[in-house]
């Protein structure tokens, strides 16, 4: 029973953090160490290597099942497996639940996420240091390609499979890193409204097929929902490591590279909402204010999360 709770307990940890990463601004990275599972997370993620995946697969041959089942257990995979179908769980609904408000309420779910952006920029800010000419480009870099990046994304860029695959190597990546969230670097990429179509169309469409009621909406959904996936492990198991190692080595440069693209990722909300407001007629006059107070809404939520969180240590 004690197993069973602990476990239970994890599921619902990847659910708080699947949660927190769904949304832009609120990272899944932050919520971990707020429920104490960060450092093994870590831990867990950083044990992955090639060698132990062989050893894993190898597992398929009866006379290699205990290694197998000891690489297992090097890389804490109970406690992944269980974390990530928590999070899954949770991005699938959160997901289908935002693309909702995105067709119903598009301004105000914006601006929704605009405070979510703005709290999170303010309190990372203070952990920024920018006394050197290092660390000032790097901060200058990093608002340059988020501002830049954000204004182009959504028209230049559409949403081919190979940009998918690398906006789910970036968004995953995000995951383990506290204060970068990885439904804003989507909205950066131009592929968060884009991915939350997807992800609530494949459901409905998994639910018609256990019905019975075909399979077409699935074969035209699995495949950018396959590749968001597969670009997600490879991300997880390359760019995280190489944001961990570039922290490691450069901490309060690669920091200030971080924290301004989330200031630089501010515009993405703006510019989705001027798309939105041209479609309808509507001007930013008359959308203002609910955009404005959707804004204050997102920006407490973060301040309470900041108040609950530790301090962040990289």
């Amino acid at each position: 029973m004690a197993d069973l709770r602990e476990w239970a307990t994890i599921y619902l940890k990847g659910i708080a953090m699947g949660s927190a990463d769904a949304v832009p601004g609120v990272s899944g990275g932050t919520i971990a160490l707020i429920v104490g599972i960060y450092e093994r997370l870590i831990a867990a993620v950083t044990a992955i290597d090639p060698a132990r995946v062989r050893r894993v697969l190898a597992g398929v041959r009866p006379g290699s099942r205990a290694d197998a089942r000891a690489a297992f257990r090097e890389v804490d995979g109970a406690f992944l497996l269980m974390l990530g179908a928590g999070i899954g769980t949770a991005v699938v609904t959160v997901l289908s639940g935002v693309n909702y408000l995105l067709s119903t309420r598009p301004v105000a779910t914006y601006g929704f996420f605009f405070g979510l952006i703005a709290a999170s920029a303010a309190v990372l800010l203070g952990d920024v240091d920018l006394s050197t000419l290092r660390r000032k480009t790097a901060a200058i870099a990093g608002f340059a390609l988020a501002f830049l990046a954000s204004g182009v994304a959504a028209t230049a860029l559409g949403s081919p499979l190979p940009v998918v695959f690398v906006a789910g190597g970036l968004a995953v990546s995000a995951m383990v890193l506290p204060g970068i969230s990885g439904s804003l670097l989507l909205i950066v990429l131009g592929q968060y409204e884009y991915m939350s179509g997807v992800v609530a169309r494949f459901v409905d469409a998994a639910g018609a097929l256990a019905l019975g009621n075909g399979a077409d909406a699935l074969v035209e959904t699995l495949p950018p929902v396959a590749t968001f996936l597969l670009g997600g492990v490879v991300g997880l198991f390359t760019i995280a490591h190489a944001v961990r190692y570039a922290l490691s080595r450069a901490r309060a440069a690669t920091l200030a590279f971080l924290v301004s693209l989330v200031v630089g990722a501010l515009r993405a909300p703006l510019v989705e909402v001027s798309a939105r407001l041209a479609e309808s007629g509507e001007s930013w006059r008359a959308a203002a204010p609910r955009f404005a107070l959707a804004a204050l809404v997102g920006a407490g939520l973060v301040a309470v999360l900041n108040r609950y969180s530790a301090t962040i240590e990289y």
